[in-house]
């Protein structure tokens, strides 16, 4: 898959976060990833030296912010310092989930913008560009000081919707106001799918938590395809899932790329009016957070494409198109 020469090599390294991925995005590329010692120290700090000379190389470190957040992304950050004093030609960070992407803006006066020193982390700990998945919100790639390859799922999921769901009446439907212009794309990939969204109130004091007030938009007799970029708590994607019922929907389906999975997500979703939820595996879902109505799609193969574009100096942009 991949053109490499004898001054040009690549190099992919995984944190411990989500090793599953990244040996399949590995496979994909048809490399290795580089052997790693890693372990905590008995006061939690991360110590990290990769087994292999780095020197010279195109370094791609891929780690997923999955819980505990704080710790899976001290390591890649450590990780990219380690690559930099040991002269790594370039380092591309991949992040499937970028934490703190909520805390994009200030809602409230002596609150910090997170989403923004995360890319300063980043950029003072080496990395030259990063790779992410389905940002919370776009205006996030301006926030780091270099190239930023902002990957989207929809393809992926909607490819499944139109294979399951094809031949139904679809409608798109956002979780809220917010969202409209990601449900705008999902309804012209399913070939011009009326639009609907929730309208909903958030107490930006309160995390986690908001009411669902109304549909506004025709869903009656329709199959909803309810589409948000993460699903935490599953507490407003529930919510929105039975006032679309209650308004005359035939079926739910809740798509989301990112399986956060927070506390009481499953139990809500497999007891949801939901007929299917389907996610990406941009984060580690254990064994005991499946059940018979979730369905996970690979990103390995998005990852891996984007990754052999940067590689080979090609287009990112190309593998969107269509």
């Amino acid at each position: 898959m991949l053109k490499q020469t004898p001054t040009k090599k690549i190099m992919l390294f995984s944190g411990r976060a989500h090793p599953v991925l990244a040996e399949e995005v590995a496979n994909l590329l048809e490399i290795d990833v580089v052997p790693t010692t890693a372990y905590d120290f008995a006061n939690g700090e991360i110590y990290i030296r990769f087994d292999e000379s780095v020197r010279g190389c195109d370094a791609f470190v891929i780690q997923s912010h999955a819980a505990p957040i704080n710790d899976a992304i001290m390591e890649q950050l450590i990780m990219i310092d380690a690559l930099k004093r040991a002269s790594a030609k370039r380092i591309t960070v991949i992040l499937p989930f970028y934490g703190y992407a909520r805390q994009d803006k200030k809602h409230l006066g002596r609150e910090p913008i997170s989403a923004r020193l995360m890319a300063d982390l980043f950029l003072a700990s080496g990395a030259d560009r990063l790779m992410t998945v389905d940002l919370h919100t776009a205006q996030i790639q301006g926030f780091f000081d270099g190239p930023v390859d902002h990957l989207l799922a929809m393809p992926i999921l909607t490819r499944h919707v139109k294979r399951k769901y094809g031949k139904r009446d679809l409608t798109v439907v956002s979780p809220d106001a917010g969202r409209i212009k990601v449900a705008e794309s999902w309804a012209n990939a399913l070939r011009g799918a009326p639009l609907a969204f929730i309208h909903k109130t958030r107490d930006p004091r309160k995390p986690n938590e908001s009411v669902a007030n109304r549909v506004v938009g025709e869903v009656e007799g329709r199959t909803c395809i309810l589409v948000d970029d993460l699903i935490d708590t599953g507490g407003t994607i529930v919510q929105a899932a039975e006032a679309l019922m209650a308004d005359g929907a035939d079926d739910v389906v809740i798509v989301a790329t990112h399986a956060v999975f927070s506390g009481p997500a499953i139990d809500r979703l497999k007891n949801s009016t939901a007929c299917e939820i389907i996610v990406t595996n941009t984060l580690p879902i254990d064994d005991d957070k499946h059940f018979d109505k979730l369905t996970v799609l690979s990103i390995a193969p998005l990852l891996a494409q984007a990754t052999a574009a940067v590689f080979e100096d090609g287009s990112v942009t190309s593998l969107f198109k269509n």
